[in-house]
């Protein structure tokens, strides 16, 4: 939310235009392959879901509402999902995850079940073909693809968590990459800093 406030700023100025692709990360590759309800899984491994407070609070200052967590899933099968509408549809990630964290944390959805990405890719892509999306799921096409990708990330840029975000430019070699959840302001502030390495 905060990254789209940014850009929706710069953009609206009549800046360079902004694109988002989102990477895959798995932040825990040991859940459950079917997912796990997330007070079970939050005490399982942290003890309890304290740790969400703050994320909840900062969520809700920022649009972005997690009223109804209810799972805690292993995102593997949500990336293949990603990939399929991607690469089939030409299906945005940015919409993609949106749809996706809709889904799971105010809808209360889980999204390691096939059945469950099935209907949010009916909603989202009306003339997708339902049994090769269930085939490209089921039969884990895609997966280690999706597996390379998040491998490529930390061998170029270290990534050990999420957020991190890779800031870069069309013609400029180096890309600004930064972890952690970020002010909008931030954003805005390399936004500008590259536009200005384009003028050089």
């Amino acid at each position: 939310k905060r990254l789209q406030k940014a850009i929706d700023h710069f953009t609206v100025n009549g800046k360079l235009p902004v694109e988002v692709e989102w990477k895959p990360y798995q932040i825990d590759p040991g859940t459950e392959p079917n997912g796990e309800e997330f007070n079970a899984y939050c005490k399982r491994r942290w003890g309890g879901s304290g740790w969400t407070q703050h994320l909840q609070s900062e969520g809700v200052k920022n649009g972005a509402r997690f009223s109804n967590w209810k799972w805690w899933p292993n995102t593997l099968r949500g990336h293949q999902w990603i990939m399929y509408g991607k690469e089939k549809h030409g299906l945005d990630t940015n919409k993609a995850n949106e749809v996706l964290f809709r889904a799971l944390y105010e809808q209360g959805e889980n999204l390691s079940d096939t059945e469950t990405l099935i209907r949010l890719a009916e909603n989202t892509l009306p003339e997708v073909d339902v049994e090769d999306l269930r085939d490209y799921i089921t039969k884990d096409k895609g997966a280690a693809r999706v597996m390379q990708e998040i491998d490529r990330g930390r061998r170029a840029f270290g990534i050990q968590g999420v957020p991190f975000f890779v800031v870069g430019a069309t013609g400029l070699a180096t890309p600004y990459a930064f972890s952690g959840a970020q002010a909008s302001e931030s954003f805005l502030e390399v936004f500008e800093e590259l536009s200005e390495k384009l003028k050089d």
